[in-house]
């Protein structure tokens, strides 16, 4: 079993990393911690360990200079830096010292998940940092340009980070496609970047879900797109021949390289359409006009049906698509109706699928054949009503406590008043620390993290859909510093809400 020792100044981060794993299936232990580099590298001298997990910035000894000399006393040690958003200057260093990952706080548990499996690997095979840069420099842009897909980087951090990892961005324009090879992914990456070598315009990265990612960076035009896909169709025709499971998505392209999310997201839903085009191996997301789309004048708020959701409101979520489809009964075909119902089911595997990152298929495999097989009105309702409650249903069959439960649909009730661990503490008579705890283990995400998520997602709401200013809908949503809203936005959308209201 491997060794673990742990460096942070907060106790709380120190508490959680503990907590937030079953580090017994990583065939790990935590053996120690310490609160400063100082503390840590005396404990070091006389216990070998096999990964330091330590944040940069400390008293005493930073972690910088924790792992020169750490790497002293035990030259194959692996290291994992935990730091903040404004460290870029620290990563650099990081790199040349050989480093694992580095991973931005609060953590994200799945991308620490997929760290502690790498870095296993790793000390299976007795690989030293040295025989494995370009591995390190991988995991690096893997990291990076997810968050830039998920809008979790801000524009000039990507900027600089991207330049120095030498992910070129040159043209305006962007279109994202999505390789999902089920099954069948070992070595396809390394496969896929030396059949696209000579594409200088394509970035390749794996993100969270373990898709191939690929970013084509170019100008706008047709002859651009059909090039773009004319590359895919060759990509899979020559994949498909060893591995006839591969499946390619391939979103929209788009003039500006801040809606390379939106096309990201668009390749990863045209993914989901081969349960409705299952002879297609390249799904186009220009194709899925032909699903859903047919009757204009039926529009579905999916943020408010992702909202419940995410608040587990099985009951209002019922009634939500009951209400939506008897307004819009007598106003489109039967076979349009269907066909919005098939996108709806999508949405729902989506959005689930986008909060566990596993594949739960076989609920919605069940929904597009209670859909197609509904013969009235009344059972294609009861249809979607079902596959909701199923999605809900396999959300909460992950939170073992109810009581964060109770806290999300307080969350979801409130999110524009004051909230903090000390309050909803006080509410449910418990310790706000365990409180945070506990909603960390349950959900994957600090409680501030998950506050900080709902609420600019709400106002990314308000500001498509109203004509309100920026500050009132800062109050809107619980920001009562407009300074502090217009921060926390460019963190998780990159860039500023006046711009998002103009190009959002």
């Amino acid at each position: 079993m491997y060794k673990v020792f742990i460096v942070d100044d907060e106790p709380f981060i120190i508490e959680g990393l503990y907590d937030i794993l079953d580090w017994s299936s990583f065939d790990m232990e935590i053996v120690s911690h310490a609160g400063n580099g100082q503390a840590a590298l005396k404990a070091l001298s006389g216990h070998p360990v096999d990964i330091l997990i330590t944040d940069i910035s400390m008293p005493f000894m930073n972690g910088l200079d924790l792992i020169r000399e750490a790497r002293q006393l035990q030259p194959d040690i692996k290291v994992i830096i935990l730091s903040g958003f404004n460290e870029f200057e620290y990563l650099k260093e990081g790199m040349q010292l050989g480093i694992e990952n580095y991973l931005l706080k609060p953590i994200n548990v799945e991308e620490l998940e997929s760290t502690l499996r790498n870095t296993a690997s790793k000390l299976d095979h007795a690989l030293s940092p040295q025989t494995d840069d370009a591995y390190g420099v991988q995991i690096l842009k893997d990291n990076i340009l997810h968050r830039w897909l998920t809008g979790q980087i801000a524009a000039m951090e990507f900027e600089e980070r991207a330049q120095f990892l030498n992910i070129s961005l040159d043209a305006p324009d962007v279109a994202v496609a999505v390789l999902r090879a089920k099954g069948e992914a070992s070595g396809m990456f390394e496969r896929v970047e030396e059949m696209l070598k000579d594409k200088s315009y394509v970035n390749i990265f794996h993100d969270i879900d373990g898709d191939i990612v690929m970013v084509a960076n170019v100008h706008a035009g047709e002859d651009d797109k059909k090039g773009f896909m004319d590359c895919l169709e060759a990509l899979s025709a020559a994949l498909c021949e060893t591995h006839p499971a591969v499946l390619i998505g391939a979103g929209s392209l788009m003039r500006g390289l801040h809606h390379a999310p939106a096309s990201y997201q668009e390749a990863k839903k045209a993914l989901q359409y081969v349960m409705i085009y299952p002879d297609l191996k390249v799904i186009d997301h220009d194709i899925l006009d032909k699903c859903g789309s047919s009757a204009s004048s039926f529009t579905i708020d999916w943020k408010e049906y992702a909202k419940l959701i995410l608040s587990r409101n099985a009951e209002l979520l019922a009634e939500r698509i009951r209400v939506d489809f008897e307004q819009h009964r007598d106003g489109v075909t039967p076979a349009e109706l269907q066909n919005i119902a098939l996108e709806v089911v999508i949405r729902f595997k989506m959005e689930l699928e986008g909060i566990k990152h596993s594949d739960e298929s076989a609920i919605y495999q069940r929904g597009l054949r209670l859909v197609l097989d509904s013969g009235t009105f009344d059972e294609l309702v009861q249809a979607l009503q079902q596959v909701g409650t199923e999605t809900i249903q396999s959300l909460l069959q992950d939170l073992k406590n109810p009581i964060v439960n109770q806290v999300l649909q307080h969350i979801d009730k409130h999110y524009a008043e004051e909230l903090s661990l000390k309050l909803l503490g006080a509410h449910y008579h418990l310790h706000p620390v365990y409180l945070g705890q506990l909603f960390h283990k349950e959900t994957g995400e600090t409680f501030a993290e998950y506050i900080n998520k709902y609420r600019i997602e709400r106002a990314k709401e308000q500001l498509r859909n109203s004509n309100l200013k920026v500050h009132e809908i800062a109050r809107n949503v619980g920001y009562w510093e407009t300074g502090y809203f217009y921060k926390q936005f460019r963190k998780y959308v990159g860039i500023s809400p006046t711009d998002f209201k103009v190009f959002g």
